[in-house]
């Protein structure tokens, strides 16, 4: 891996993921990853699906996200709250067999070279850890073995922690578009923000640059066309909370 593009959160929002690949694709990325999450609460789960399983077909890195879980595990998808367990007994009826079985096929964790990628937190992948506060990374990355870097999403917001005294997280908010020098002699654990639902009250879709031959690390934020995203979402006959959170970026 050179170039590596990190994307999280998807949740079937065509027009932002096409955005987002299309500035990775200008910012010369060599490879992919997606973290998880690529249906629930939007509208083309099946157009997400196409373009994700055609990457993976071609080297790209994919696991499992809760949502994604939730399609064929209805146990899972009760868990949610009731406009997210709606979308996705609609993503069910939109989804053939083999889309289904791409879903139930995707893992919980990949471990590539020194990085290791997961939807939620190493720490318990399947128990959709939300990591939000330094305790919760040295948890993760505790969990991570001998990792140097851990990329995971579930959040929706993006964050950068790094080993600082005493190994101990250290929290730090990355700023779009600014490399951030991230050597494999400190541990990272980066989470990507949300491509598809951003919840920072801001619309522009998320994903992450990883350069590992330049040891950096770059956040970015990619204006999309949010307004045509949520009205699929309302001619879908989704919840409208789904399509108001495409609109006002929460």
């Amino acid at each position: 891996m050179k170039k590596l593009a990190l994307l999280s959160d998807i949740h079937s929002n065509l027009e932002a993921l096409t955005a987002c690949l299309a500035r990775a694709q200008e910012a010369g990325a060599e490879c992919y990853a997606f973290l998880g999450d690529l249906v629930g609460y939007g509208a083309d789960p099946v157009a997400v699906l196409d373009i994700v399983e055609d990457h993976v077909r071609r080297g790209a890195i994919a696991v499992k996200g809760n949502h994604d879980l939730a399609v064929f595990d209805a146990a899972e998808a009760r868990t949610m709250s009731a406009a997210a367990e709606e979308s996705i007994v609609w993503t069910r009826g939109q989804l053939g067999e083999r889309h289904r079985a791409f879903l139930a096929g995707l893992p919980l964790t990949v471990r590539r070279d020194n990085a290791l990628f997961v939807h939620a937190s190493a720490e318990a992948p399947e128990k959709w850890i939300y990591v939000t506060d330094p305790v919760r990374a040295e948890q993760c990355l505790r969990r991570a073995g001998d990792a140097s870097y851990v990329f995971s999403g579930h959040v929706h917001e993006p964050a950068l922690y790094y080993t600082g005294a005493a190994n101990r997280p250290v929290q730090f908010r990355p700023i779009p578009d600014i490399p951030i020098p991230a050597a494999p002699r400190r541990r990272w654990l980066a989470i990507m923000g949300s491509v598809g639902q951003p919840r920072d009250g801001r619309t522009a879709a998320c994903w992450t640059l990883m350069d590992f031959e330049a040891s950096t690390i770059t956040f970015h934020r990619v204006p999309y066309d949010a307004p045509a995203a949520a009205r699929k979402v309302r001619a879908a006959g989704l919840p409208d909370r789904l399509a108001v959170r495409l609109e006002r970026g929460e």
